[in-house]
């Protein structure tokens, strides 16, 4: 099995442009015939709250179209982040692309402060992914400050799980330091995508990484890079390869 995490600089509202940027990164993916793609929180737009009902997507947006041509074609699971509308609420969303079955949604279920009063949160979007012998929770950015987010996980039977973050690089300390604990404390072996460059005012911390089921920090991007980290399982053992774009 072959997972990627995307690290890409993204500009708040420039969505052709960051757009451009995905499709780098999931052709590479192809390339190096990966499984499943992720990418940071709200990758699409940049992440944004003001701003975010006038970038806002939903499922059926055909912004998405070239997307979903890309995983028809490499055979590949394209997670990635947008404002989402659903139902005239507006979410924290990813929308999990399949080669072969409708768009499927992970809405944020625990928001930052501030943020709650932009965005609405539920736990009614919930996808698992199967790959293989794996089954594949998600989470967004501040989903993994709340254990029970985790530990839901592990309940849903996952074995690997895929945080979508925008950790700044004063942030990131801490991040890491969660998600390791998480990966040793739930057996979760876990993928994080994080933005490179400056959003939000703010300089992103980069460090996509990947812990095994151990806690062991098999491999990471640093914090100025803009590539994909690839795991692959072979023989129950994981290695890595990274990809520049």
């Amino acid at each position: 099995m072959k997972l990627a995490s995307a690290q890409i600089n993204c500009t708040v509202g420039e969505i052709q442009k960051n757009l451009n940027k995905h499709y780098k990164a999931i052709e590479l993916a192809i390339e190096n015939n990966v499984q499943l793609i992720t990418f940071p929180e709200m990758s699409i737009t940049g992440y944004c709250r003001k701003e975010a009902k006038e970038l806002a997507f939903d499922e059926y947006d055909t912004r998405l179209n070239i997307l979903k041509e890309l995983a028809k074609i490499g055979n590949i699971i394209i997670v990635l982040g947008a404002p989402i509308n659903i139902k005239q609420r507006l979410y924290i969303g990813s929308f999990v692309i399949h080669p072969s079955e409708p768009i499927m949604i992970y809405t944020k279920q625990f928001l930052h402060n501030g943020e709650d009063f932009y965005f609405s949160t539920s736990f009614n979007y919930d996808p698992i992914i199967n790959i293989e012998d794996e089954t594949i929770g998600l989470a967004i950015c501040a989903d993994i400050n709340n254990e029970k987010h985790p530990e839901n996980a592990v309940k849903n039977m996952c074995s690997v799980y895929l945080p979508s973050i925008f950790y700044s690089k004063h942030g990131m300390s801490n991040g890491f330091e969660q998600l390791r604990n998480y990966a040793q404390k739930y057996s979760l072996n876990i993928l994080m995508s994080n933005y490179t460059g400056e959003l939000w005012g703010m300089e992103s911390g980069g460090k996509s990484a990947f812990w095994n089921s151990e806690g062991e920090l098999i491999d990471n991007l640093n914090s100025t890079d803009s590539a994909i980290l690839i795991i692959e399982k072979e023989n129950k053992k994981w290695r890595t390869q990274k990809v520049y774009i």
